[in-house]
């Protein structure tokens, strides 16, 4: 968290990848640049592989977010808890930091007496309604995930939705990958809203690899120029560099 900022990369796949860097380490970089990386497995009857799975729960335990796989009728509630659960997951790894900070390295939440424990969890659950929350979606389009696509919108537009009862700003963008020359596509600039989202989907052209390390490497990327952009440290090339007077 910085700024007041939640920020997370919310993966939709269900394959495993097969080409570019390992997406596990990739999520580690992630995680370490304070982003946190959400997976969602959406399967269809029978076709949970083991390699699959184990990826998809590596990638989100590697990244510090929260995974899950369902089959794509259950899409849409599966996208809304992740999505809160991971927000509170963060917050909690950002209250017992700082925890370790004041109290030595070795203490955390749970070691603190029920009553100041009891206020330290009304503390995040306020954070998380009032803090800041940046969601990239990035959507594998590789060629076994066209028919669960109008899914994936819905869920998304679900997940607007619920959000909006937030007091805090909600901001989405979407991100397809593989994309037509680069790693990913970008479908939807960062918005408040997602009404545009249908226009979006129709951008999205099938591919039948699928590069969830390349894809994940680009979307931190992203993640990170939009905080280099609040922080004042980004030319208009789009480079990282402190502009005069700050």
């Amino acid at each position: 968290m910085k700024q007041g900022t939640v920020r997370q990369i919310l993966l939709l796949t269900d394959g495993c990848s097969n080409s570019g860097e390992d997406p596990i380490a990739i999520a580690t970089l992630a995680k370490e640049e304070g982003v946190s990386v959400n997976v969602i497995g959406i399967m269809d009857e029978g076709d949970e592989s083991a390699r699959g799975l184990g990826e998809i729960e590596a990638i989100a335990q590697a990244g510090g977010g929260m995974s899950d796989v369902v089959y794509a009728k259950q899409l849409s509630q599966t996208v809304q808890m992740v999505t809160r659960k991971a927000m509170t997951q963060t917050i909690f790894g950002v209250v017992n930091r700082e925890i370790k900070n004041i109290l030595g390295s070795n203490k955390e939440m749970e070691d603190l007496p029920p009553e100041k424990r009891e206020d330290l969890i009304e503390v995040v659950e306020e954070i998380g309604e009032n803090a800041s929350l940046d969601i990239l979606v990035l959507v594998d389009t590789s060629a076994s995930m066209k028919s669960k696509l109008p899914r994936v919108q819905e869920a998304l537009l679900d997940l607007a939705i619920s959000l909006n009862s937030r007091t805090g700003e909600n901001d989405y963008c979407l991100y397809s990958f593989p994309g037509k020359r680069n790693p990913v596509d970008r479908l939807l600039a960062w918005t408040p809203q997602l009404d545009s989202l249908k226009g979006a989907f129709k951008k999205i052209t099938m591919s039948g690899v699928t590069p969830t390390g390349p894809a994940l490497k680009e979307a931190m990327k992203v993640h990170l120029k939009r905080m280099k952009k609040e922080e004042g440290y980004e030319d208009d090339e789009g480079s990282f560099m402190e502009q005069p007077g700050l």
